[in-house]
């Protein structure tokens, strides 16, 4: 059974994802398809953060799904991805079986991984460009290798593995400390568990050396900051303002928060996600993990009672949670831990309770009532991925389109090559610096220079009331509005030739204007 689940369950999760559909989410528009198009079009230094301060994020995790969803129709890409990110079950159902030291007639492995990828926040995320599900691979990955690894040459690849997980997104990071940290709790002296961790540790960096470093040193060449904009209180690169750029905004308040953060988090979702996912699996962990812990305090239970490696794991999952807790507290960073809940959840009750089979499957139906809170971060039908048909511009090499408004960096593959596009006070932490050049590079043209506005218009095709009318015209005015309030504060101004252009990810359309901008002053 395992080996046929291997293979079947990723291409069922290809399957569900198309009848997910096509991915819309708010950061795909802002820049997950604007990123690898800038690095594989040298575009970097070409325009100015079409995708905020995001749009500087290492573009290499993207690249794959830029090159299919510019070549394929959109039901493939939604396969493919939704396959890819099911991956994740083989991995979860190898590390479970070894853990367990079961054999391949055991189902338990196959429940415990069909467990953990059940869980509310992967399947927000299967099919879709957010990072969180295809990083995870990397991680499971690397545990896996770990446990297998009787050798030096076992842990160097583990910590590669991790090290590029972690060199595509950066807040994997604290996966790859926990997994160090958790070699401690192998076999061996003191001394060869500190070996074991500095050889990973080498190697993690390696991998991210691997991953990201040709992206570090991009950034350093351009603005003398290899993690552009962030940390740039550290760097002080001229172009972006001196600060660090970090979102605590859902990190607990106080200590009695951080302590209760499991319980707090789930019965109110929305103060670790905009998704209201709620995964009753981490209260039961979080219990069942401080009774273990007090348990092994007093001496009611021994350690021998788990195999090392079933403790190498539950020592990562512990040290990667309170990382989690002081660092981010943002639930789509904690993916590869909500895989692995039920199989951590069926070791600690195991200690505890006898009766495993009864454990299993009350882990199972945990997971199983937290998919009820399912919830999307963006979805829409198929066909082509990405339709835009933006009007005619008169002179490309001598125009600029302005971005006041975000998410908008999406739309720069399908304009002129030769139009550079320019963020105006639409998120990015702009210094003197950043506005000087914005104002050098639209003094080295000659225009016709454009604004990209939302707008909402009036299908045609449609029957609408006056009302509704008056409404869609209302809303354009007052898209026009902000824009103009934003350009005021660097000379410019709205000209009031607008015109709408057809722009759609699978069947959703947003509507879209370009607008004439002239200088207030003229030159």
């Amino acid at each position: 059974m395992m080996a046929r689940a291997a293979w079947l369950v990723p291409l069922l999760f290809g399957l569900l994802s198309i009848m997910l559909g096509q991915d819309t989410n708010w950061d795909l528009q802002n820049y997950h398809l604007y990123n690898p198009h800038a690095l594989l079009t040298g575009r970097i230094g070409f325009d100015m953060a079409p995708g905020q301060w995001q749009g500087y994020f290492n573009p290499t995790i993207d690249i794959p799904y830029y090159l299919m969803v510019m070549n394929l129709p959109g039901w493939l890409c939604c396969f493919l991805m939704g396959a890819l990110h099911g991956l994740n079950f083989p991995l979860l159902q190898a590390i479970a079986r070894r853990i367990l030291a079961v054999d391949k007639s055991s189902g338990m492995p196959f429940w415990l991984a069909t467990a953990g990828v059940v869980t509310p926040a992967f399947l927000s995320e299967l099919g879709n460009t957010m990072g969180d599900n295809l990083t995870a691979l990397f991680v499971l990955a690397a545990i896996l290798v770990v446990l297998q690894a009787r050798g030096m040459g076992m842990l160097l690849l583990a910590g590669a593995i991790m090290g590029f997980g972690t060199g595509l997104k950066l807040t994997n990071a604290n996966y790859a400390l926990a997994l160090c940290l958790a070699l401690f709790a192998r076999e061996g002296t003191w001394g060869q568990r500190f070996r074991d961790a500095f050889i990973f540790g080498l190697a993690v960096l390696g991998g991210i050396a691997l991953s990201a470093g040709h992206w570090y040193w991009t950034m350093w060449q351009q603005f003398g900051n290899p993690l552009f904009p962030q940390f740039n209180d550290r760097f002080l690169s001229p172009m972006a303002a001196p600060i660090g750029i970090g979102d605590t905004g859902w990190l607990p308040k106080t200590v009695v928060e951080k302590l209760a953060w499991p319980f707090i988090f789930t019965l109110d979702p929305r103060r670790i996600c905009e998704l209201p996912l709620r995964n009753l699996m981490w209260p039961l962990l979080y219990t069942t993990g401080i009774v273990l812990l007090l348990a092994l305090a007093t001496g009611k239970r021994r350690l021998a009672a788990l195999p090392r490696p079933a403790w190498l794991l539950l020592v990562f999952g512990a040290v990667s949670y309170l990382l989690w807790l002081n660092l981010f507290s943002i639930y789509r960073y904690l993916v590869p831990l909500e895989l692995l809940s039920p199989l951590m959840c069926w070791l600690v009750v195991g200690v505890l309770l006898p009766g495993r089979r009864m454990i299993a499957t009350a882990c199972i139906a945990v997971c199983a009532v937290s998919i009820l809170s399912l919830a999307s971060w963006g979805r829409a039908g198929h066909g082509r991925a990405f339709t835009v048909e933006p009007p005619p511009i008169a002179n490309p090499a001598q125009s600029l389109v302005y971005i006041v408004q975000a998410p908008n960096g999406w739309i720069v593959p399908f304009f002129p090559r030769e139009v550079a596009f320019v963020s105006l006070g639409a998120g990015f932490p702009e210094s003197e610096g950043w506005k000087q050049r914005a104002e050098a590079m639209r003094h080295a043209r000659t225009g016709p220079f454009y604004v990209v506005l939302d707008a909402d218009r009036a299908d045609p095709r449609l029957q609408r009331s006056k009302a509704e009318l008056a409404d869609a015209a209302r809303r354009n005015e007052e898209a026009i509005g902000r824009a103009a309030s934003t350009l005021e504060r660097y000379g410019l101004a709205v000209a009031g030739d607008c015109r709408p252009f057809k722009a759609m990810i699978g069947n959703y359309r947003l509507h879209q204007q370009l607008c004439e901008v002239k200088e207030k002053i003229p030159r």
